[in-house]
């Protein structure tokens, strides 16, 4: 894989630790290169069971996750990743097929990168990544307690309850549900969701599709009958 010079515009502070989960060494050593070089701390596990292990304990801003590993494969690392701490996840793929994706996505995953890409490719994905996941905690705090009916949303304290109980949403659930109930009763395009909330000028709306569906299944009494994130033509409402 022939590498390409870095942008010298780096944007990456060096206290920002990556995981790399990845059993291709050459790939991940390319990667690990690339990322060194932008200025992040970088670790590199070749097997699910040490890369989840490695996750838990270390606790990095980002991991990026092989689908295909030896041991536990990465949708299942991804899943329990997901079941302890809201980590931004960019998943790894050689496979392009679309329930991959959708797949990787409903666990959690962040972004879906397809083999073979370009190390700078990848590298701008986990910034963008990063940049999203620092805003949605930060620049989500600048309202008042969100409410509808029982489900209560604080963009301060990044927290969410149904009837009083929390609810545990991944960053870019919580992300998503901030901005459609800022705007309440307001249809937005999925198209239009992508860039509001992913920061994404292109890319797969079913991103945004699994996300709500996800999204559903959490704050919703009845998510096949939902009173709150209403579908519209091409997109999606918040009824409060």
């Amino acid at each position: 894989m022939e590498l390409l010079d870095i942008d010298p515009d780096r944007d990456a502070p060096a206290e920002r630790r990556i995981l790399v989960i990845e059993d291709d060494p050459n790939l991940s050593e390319v990667v690990e290169r690339y990322l060194d070089r932008e200025g992040f701390d970088v670790e590199r596990i070749g097997d699910g069971d040490g890369g989840l292990k490695r996750a838990l304990e270390w606790l990095p801003d980002l991991v990026v996750l092989d689908v295909m590993l030896p041991g536990l494969d990465g949708m299942e690392v991804c899943r329990r990743i997901r079941d302890v701490a809201p980590i931004p996840v960019v998943m790894l793929t050689a496979r392009a097929e679309e329930d991959d994706r959708v797949l990787g996505l409903e666990l959690g995953a962040d972004d879906y990168v397809t083999k073979p890409f370009s190390p700078r490719e990848l590298t701008a994905r986990i910034k963008a990544v990063l940049r999203r996941s620092a805003a949605g905690t930060v620049s989500s705090g600048a309202g008042v307690t969100l409410r509808a009916g029982s489900l209560e949303v604080d963009p301060v304290a990044h927290e969410a309850l149904r009837d009083g109980s929390p609810v545990h949403l991944t960053a870019k659930e919580f992300d998503l549900l901030v901005h459609l109930m800022r705007h309440p009763r307001r249809a937005f395009a999925r198209r239009e969701l992508l860039e509001s909330v992913w920061g994404w000028t292109y890319g797969d709306t079913a991103t945004v599709t699994v996300h709500v569906r996800r999204l559903r299944t959490k704050v919703e009494e009845d998510p096949s009958e939902p009173r709150h994130l209403v579908t519209v033509a091409g997109g999606y409402r918040f009824e409060p």
